[in-house]
């Protein structure tokens, strides 16, 4: 959901995701003076219910005065009236679903010991968040329910709330395992749980699994199985071969699951099609493995579409996959035949979703990874993409193009240094890669730590965004990692998803979560091992001088503060 104003002295937007609202604001038209002394802004939210206000507070940040509030423990969170933000964005990350809010942003002057908020200059907003179950229209529109887990174990919320207690994996139901999911190991259960109920003779549950080692989940596809339902799984038997197995019988549900065939390259799906009476209704897709650092560890979405086109088209690829005697080339051929790879700068249907499955390329030539190339290339203002675990040179020669297109690109492990140097140097790419804070990394913030559940530590997530805040967002989600072995080798799924602005502004919100977290730590690291780092570098600027201009001179800040006010 999107919203924007036009006050006297500031212009807002506001756009509500599921768990984030992302605000962005200017000075409107004949207020560049307002820029002379700024030290930030203070936002006020109210959440609401049917017009009435439930609470009302200042927001809270992690970045503080110096010499104000000395001895505050590191980590405490600061009221915004008395240590605002210096930006023109802030992203507020606890927000819940479907709620109603109203933000005031109130420009902050005066001294750090005597601020002045200009009441007379402030702007209120009204947004509201999404349900994370989409609501289909009369006309049987596709909907999607998206559940991204916090993917941030190492952070300063982390930290306050549990220290270093580790979770334990094995009670899911626990609030730190909660506090971790935050809502997607509830929805793929509640998912499972829709063939257990009283009427599970009508269900089909139809699952392709990579990692299939999370036994709660291996409970719950059982619950179904005893409960009636027919219940299917193909687990991948080559890399995960060991620990799948080892859970499959701890679950007692043998009778139920396969090994898929061995073939080159690995079998990297992670989808449910639900088949009632008959009627495929729905799949379960996205980047969550089976495990409890995919659900609970690195940073995930469980992304569900209710589509019975959508879904017959994933239940035809999985009885490909289930198939003993199934080969490359028959499968390379059936995919294709189902969704043909969209020739260059074709317009993308905005009435279905786009459904490709791997393999689907030749290795010599892989016409899917160019095109998905040339669909990031196509960003008119923004993109935004993650890359849990290369960067492969077609999207790096992309990143590495000028001009005004504001692309963030967000990696789980740091990039070869000539290659970062070289996307760093154009000026409008913004890299953040995954890390966290070793106590005594940044002045008043404590020290994080990580679940332990990975191997690989912060990103998996794999989906690209084009231009997400505009009228017609491109969103790319699905297994794969925007390789040639994902497209040429890999069994894998991916969806591509034209014109609809609420799966936009959810994964949106979320990446710029996940982003905007990792960015600083991954400053932070980079500075340290440049032997640069500054000791104030953790507080705020007392000095309009010293923040203001960098969010106006050409450059990054200057593309963000526009791009995401719709300019």
């Amino acid at each position: 959901m999107r919203q924007s104003i036009e006050g006297g002295v500031l212009r807002l937007r506001a756009i509500g995701g599921l768990h984030v609202v992302t605000l962005a604001w200017d000075f409107s038209d004949g207020n560049e003076g307002k820029k002379e002394g700024l030290l930030g802004f203070t936002i006020e939210r109210s959440e609401l219910r049917d017009g009435q206000v439930l609470e009302r507070y200042y927001l809270r940040g992690t970045k503080r005065f110096k010499d104000k509030d000395e001895g505050t423990a590191p980590g405490t969170p600061m009221p915004t009236s008395e240590h605002p933000v210096q930006s023109f964005q802030w992203g507020d990350y606890t927000v819940k679903p479907a709620t109603e809010y109203r933000y005031k942003v109130i420009p902050v002057y005066g001294k750090p010991k005597l601020l002045e908020l200009d009441e007379a200059s402030a702007a209120t907003i009204e947004i509201g968040t999404e349900a994370e179950q989409g609501i289909a229209g009369n006309n049987g529109q596709t909907t999607h329910d998206i559940y991204f887990n916090r993917g941030v174990a190492g952070s300063q919320a982390y930290a306050r709330k549990y220290g270093k207690t580790k979770p334990d994996e094995s009670r899911p139901e626990s609030d730190q395992m909660r506090w971790l999911s935050r809502g997607l190991y509830e929805a793929l259960i509640e998912f499972i749980g829709r063939a257990a109920g009283a009427d599970a003779a009508d269900y089909k549950l139809r699952a392709m699994f990579y990692e299939f080692r999370y036994l709660p989940v291996g409970l719950a596809l059982k619950a179904a199985s005893n409960a009636g339902a027919d219940v299917r799984i193909c687990y991948e038997a080559q890399t995960y071969k060991d620990e799948n197995e080892e859970m499959i019988h701890t679950a007692d549900i043998q009778a139920i699951c396969q090994p898929q065939k061995k073939r080159e390259g690995i079998r990297h799906n992670k989808f449910i099609v639900m088949v009632h009476r008959n009627r495929p209704v729905a799949v379960w897709t996205g980047s969550t493995n089976i495990s409890a650092g995919g659900i609970f560890g690195h940073s995930n979405v469980g992304h569900a579409i209710w589509d019975s086109t959508v879904a017959q088209r994933y239940l035809d690829y999985w009885e490909r996959l289930s198939n003993p005697n199934i080969t490359r080339k028959p499968l390379l051929e059936a995919n294709l035949a189902a969704e043909p790879t969209p020739a260059s700068n074709a317009i993308l249907p905005d009435d279905r979703p786009l459904t490709l499955f791997s393999p689907r390329d030749s290795k010599d030539t892989i016409e899917t990874l160019h095109w998905y190339a040339g669909l990031m290339g196509s960003a008119k203002k923004m993109m935004c993409m993650t890359f849990a675990f290369n960067l492969d040179p077609l999207f790096s020669e992309v990143l590495q193009q000028p001009g005004e297109v504001l692309r963030y690109a967000l990696f789980d492990k740091n990039l070869e240094p000539v290659e970062e140097t070289k996307i760093d140097q154009v000026g409008n790419t913004i890299i953040a890669v995954g890390a966290k804070l070793k106590e005594g990394d940044m002045q008043n913030f404590l020290g994080e730590n990580l679940t332990g559940f990975n191997r690989v530590l912060y990103i998996h997530n794999k989906f690209m965004l084009v231009d997400p805040l505009g009228d017609d967002p491109v969103v790319v989600t699905g297994s794969a990692n925007f390789s040639g072995p994902s497209q040429y080798i890999n069994d894998e799924n991916m969806i591509v998803i034209r014109g609809n602005t609420r799966v936009a502004d959810i994964y949106f919100g979320e990446f710029m979560r996940i982003f905007d977290h990792f960015y600083s730590r991954y400053i932070t690291e980079k500075i340290q091992k440049q032997g640069t780092q500054n000791s104030d570098a953790g507080y705020l600027k007392e000095k309009a001088a010293e923040w203001v201009p960098q969010h106006f001179k050409k450059g990054r800040k200057s593309l963000r503060r526009c791009y995401f006010m719709g300019m």
